[in-house]
């Protein structure tokens, strides 16, 4: 399990960009001088499954805390929990309701007491976070400032639970969610609480 920080989710072109493990591991690998060659050969694998790893085509891998320790980037001494799934499309998944926690998984760079993770499910932020983890803390309740515009963890008055980015409607006290691709957006809806997301990760 690793984590990635969220660089731009939502851009102009609707593209998604995030800096993976994979990006991850050769920006450390290349500031320690170590060729993908020489890293293999110290975690016992081929110069070819190192560079699938930081290509992202290998989304698992037994190896990878003995390369990220290798290259310094080291494993979070400390857990936090997975305490449910977030939906990421629009249709209704009631997941308010008998959440977990599920599991545990390492703690982000920058977690605090209050961080927790979910499991993403959908495929409105793209077909490539479908089944990846959202981590978040600080929630508010009700929305404030800070969060429009913003990526967030959102709770609804009807009981969903999604990742969506934060739009004021010309309604008051409502909102417009939007996804990645258009049909996962929601306009006018009330938002009981919602969360910055700090983080995101696949789940391997």
């Amino acid at each position: 399990m690793l984590s990635t920080s969220i660089t731009n989710v939502f851009t102009p072109k609707a593209r998604i960009r995030l800096m993976g493990i994979g990006d991850e591991i050769r920006r450390a690998r290349e500031a320690r001088g170590l060729s993908q060659r020489q890293l293999g050969k110290k975690v016992g694998i081929s110069q070819a499954a190192i560079q699938k790893i930081e290509d992202g085509d290998t989304k698992r891998s037994r190896y990878l805390p003995d390369i990220r320790r290798l290259v310094g980037l080291g494993e979070s001494d400390r857990e936090v929990p997975v305490v449910g799934y977030v939906g990421a499309s629009a249709e209704a998944h009631y997941y308010a309701d008998a959440q977990g926690p599920l599991d545990e998984v390492p703690a982000p760079p920058g977690a605090t007491a209050q961080t927790v993770a979910v499991e993403v499910r959908g495929t409105s932020l793209g077909e490539l976070f479908n089944g990846w983890l959202v981590f978040y803390d600080e929630v508010r309740s009700p929305i404030t400032e800070e969060l429009i515009g913003q990526l967030c963890v959102v709770g609804l008055p009807d009981g969903r639970v999604l990742v969506k980015k934060i739009k004021r409607s010309k309604t008051a006290g409502f909102y417009h969610l939007y996804s990645q691709t258009s049909e996962g957006t929601i306009t006018d809806v009330e938002v009981e609480w919602g969360a910055r997301v700090k983080h995101m990760a696949p789940r391997f």
